[in-house]
């Protein structure tokens, strides 16, 4: 039986743990099938995340946009009310 949480196995893919418990990890992980399960699942999700689009929904672009334009009189107009004083 190993000690090893899930954490742990994140901590050894971002290589963030020591010498010693990165030794401990493979060696449970060469040991225990059901660890070395878990841990491959990690290592497939960690390299799917490098395939993830990050980029907004056009519907979202459009909001901003719109109202954008829509506060943009309004921020023309103080600017100008500004200026006569």
């Amino acid at each position: 039986m190993n000690n090893f949480t899930i954490e742990d196995m994140i901590r050894f893919l971002y290589n963030e743990m020591s010498a010693e418990e990165t030794t401990r990890l493979m060696a449970a992980l060469e040991a225990d099938w059901t660890l070395k399960e878990k841990f491959e699942v990690l290592k497939s999700s960690m390299g799917n995340l490098d395939s993830l689009n990050y980029s907004p929904r056009k519907k979202a672009i459009d909001a901003i946009l719109r109202y954008a334009e829509d506060t943009a009189p309004a921020a023309e107009e103080s600017l100008e009310a500004r200026d006569k004083r």
